[in-house]
């Protein structure tokens, strides 16, 4: 039986989502789990998260053997199982062909910030700043939506075959004392919400310009090359076309 699997982790807990050597990560906790309740089989992730990067969204898919037919069953087995900074959210059973990274059409993140003063029950979670400029951001964040050559809003050492992306969305707002950024996408290049988080924020502080923007956009000039903080980073939801058999 082939089954998708959303679940949500704290990120501040893993070196990232996906099996690294040596390293500890939120593949390595379910590997551990599954091969406890006797399902051997590899795990695929929708996507990739980073060390601190967070999610509650975040999709995979697996083969599961026949015992497991009872899905309810199964989440429960597996959230007493793993560790209280993961949570299996839901478990439904997809087409044979469904893949949690191929079959994706839609992927949601949102980046928060605080404008309060730092707390350290909530560094690990938001990205602390002062002196947002709401104005500024929201007139800039309109350039990067559309279909992009974002060679220059990746991080060094990633090899994509394209670099083309399109961002179906963007989004800016204030909910209280946080700012919120919401970027809806197909997929993404390696740290590209965090470099276009972190250009937008020096906007905000005058240090760039809408017309540094758009020269780094056009692959003109690599102005900024800087990464907002990990802790900010959400992964909310992955969106696909019809699941079932």
């Amino acid at each position: 039986m082939n089954i998708k699997i959303t679940l949500a982790y704290d990120g501040s807990c893993f070196n990232g989502s996906q099996k690294q050597p040596n390293k500890n990560t939120v593949q390595d906790k379910l590997d551990e789990i599954f091969k406890v309740i006797g399902i051997n089989e590899k795990i695929n992730f929708s996507g990739r998260t980073d060390k601190n990067v967070h999610a509650y969204g975040q999709v995979v898919s697996l083969n599961i053997p026949h015992f497991w037919h009872n899905l309810s069953k199964l989440k429960q087995t597996l959230n007493q199982h793993l560790p209280n900074s993961i949570v299996i959210n839901n478990i439904q059973e997809v087409d044979k062909l469904f893949h949690a990274r191929f079959s994706a059409k839609k992927r949601v993140y949102r980046y928060i910030i605080s404008t309060a003063n730092p707390s350290p029950f909530q560094d690990k979670y938001v990205h602390f700043c002062k002196n947002i400029d709401e104005a500024k951001i929201k007139n800039a964040i309109k350039l990067f939506k559309g279909v992009h050559n974002f060679k220059y809003f990746s991080k060094n050492g990633s090899d994509p075959k394209s670099t083309i992306r399109e961002i179906y969305n963007i989004k800016f707002y204030k909910y209280q004392n946080l700012y919120i950024f919401k970027f809806t996408a197909n997929s993404y290049l390696r740290s590209q919400i965090r470099m276009m988080v972190s250009f937008l924020l020096k906007i905000s502080q005058d240090k760039l310009t809408i017309n540094d923007l758009q020269n780094q956009l056009n692959c003109q000039k690599l102005i900024s090359w800087t990464l907002a903080p990990p802790n900010g980073l959400y992964l909310t939801k992955v969106t696909y076309d019809n699941l079932l058999n």
